[in-house]
């Protein structure tokens, strides 16, 4: 095991570009906040050469919010690590001319105003594409480029609730949960934006031709609905809080300990739910815990909920800790960077605060792994307008 984790940690903290998936790729990032810079993060992990272009003026809320570390808040220093500031009035025309002058050099644009904005400005997609007809350029915003809604404001919960999400999720006497993440802003925007991306480099080494990716928030966390959304659209069933059996119609679901803390339950497959069944001497889950019937399922449930709240938090993690059964602890986000798993995967790694700085700050790791290729880590978020013109 302890060699298996310093193979990894090597693997995952390089300061070259060089063994990188995506060396040799150039990023223009005009976005903020979070949807646009986590992904643009992503490729710069995997090796691409990001300049994220910034308001000398109007700062970045993630520069700002707290808490703050080594001098600037946690947030900017991990979502702008490995990337160039450059501090640019977009509102100077001379400034346009400039970055315009970049343009025959760089593969991908990522940008994340409303529709409209980048236009107005000279940067279109249409402006820049006559530069280079190669250029990827990424739109993320929350409700896409067409449509009623495109100049609408909104954030994360906004585009759950239109995507119907939040409809099926939580409980039915609390109504939808406040998540502890930003679903339809990294999964919906982030990662699609990504794909995208990746995808249109692919098709242009087949074409030549760059093109413009629309990235809408509430479409892509919409798609998230997968399964729930085929029952609805296709099958005809309405969606609706503890009505399925992943959404807490079933034993499937989160169980108060004792002491008020809460183990997962995932039990659902005749092997696992057996084992649940012995370590919990719950008869009745071996023989309704695979029942469709509403009566069954409330019965089944409320039977483990009796059993688990029975025992403190301490005394289910020694139990499933040894049994493969699909139960595993609820874990602080604390508990979870502490963990063995976390070690033994290296979720967490040092980056250097500044390319020439020997000081470095824990942070998130790239969590995708590659046989050959590496991550890599060269600095933290940079001060702003760290990086200059003649530095690129």
């Amino acid at each position: 095991m302890t060699q298996d984790t310093t193979q990894l940690t090597v693997q995952t903290t390089t300061s070259s570009r060089s063994n990188t998936p995506l060396a040799g790729l150039k990023v223009l990032d005009f976005s903020t906040l979070l949807p646009g810079p986590f992904a643009t993060l992503m490729l710069a992990d995997l090796g691409a050469e990001v300049i994220h272009v910034e308001s000398p003026t109007r700062v970045d809320l993630v520069r700002v919010m707290p808490p703050y570390a080594d001098g600037q808040a946690t947030a900017h220093a991990y979502l702008n690590r490995n990337k160039k500031s450059l501090a640019v009035d977009l509102k100077n025309p001379e400034n346009i001319e400039k970055v315009k002058g970049l343009l025959a050099e760089f593969d991908i644009v990522v940008e994340q105003f409303r529709p409209g904005v980048m236009q107005r400005l000279g940067l279109g997609y249409d402006d820049l594409k006559a530069i280079n007809p190669r250029l990827i350029y990424c739109s993320i915003t929350g409700y896409g480029q067409t449509g009623s809604y495109k100049d609408r404001a909104g954030h994360d919960i906004n585009y759950m609730s239109l995507a119907g999400v939040s409809g099926h999720s939580g409980r039915q006497d609390s109504g939808p949960p406040a998540l502890g993440i930003q679903v339809a802003d990294v999964a919906g925007g982030s990662l699609h934006a990504v794909i995208g991306v990746l995808a249109a480099v692919i098709e242009r080494n087949q074409s030549g031709q760059g093109q413009h990716i629309d990235i809408s928030m509430t479409d892509c966390v919409f798609t998230l609905n997968n399964m729930a959304a085929s029952a609805q659209i296709a099958g005809g069933e309405d969606q609706a809080p503890e009505a399925a059996t992943l959404n807490g119609g079933s034993y499937y679901d989160y169980f108060k300990t004792s002491d008020n803390r809460y183990m997962s339950v995932g039990s659902l497959e005749p092997q696992f739910m057996m084992g649940l069944s012995a370590a919990l001497n719950l008869p009745i889950l071996a023989q309704k815990g695979a029942s469709m019937f509403d009566d069954d399922r409330q019965a089944v449930k409320q039977a483990v909920s009796e059993a688990i709240a029975a025992q403190p938090f301490a005394h289910w993690q020694q139990v499933f800790a040894a049994l493969d059964v699909c139960v595993e602890p609820v874990l602080s986000l604390k508990e979870a960077a502490d963990s063995q798993l976390a070690q033994e995967r290296g979720w967490v790694v040092d980056v250097p605060l500044t390319a020439t700085h020997s000081s470095s700050q824990k942070q998130l790791a790239c969590p995708i792994k590659f046989s050959r290729s590496v991550a890599r880590y060269e600095y933290a978020g940079q001060q702003l307008g760290e990086t200059g013109w003649a530095d690129l």
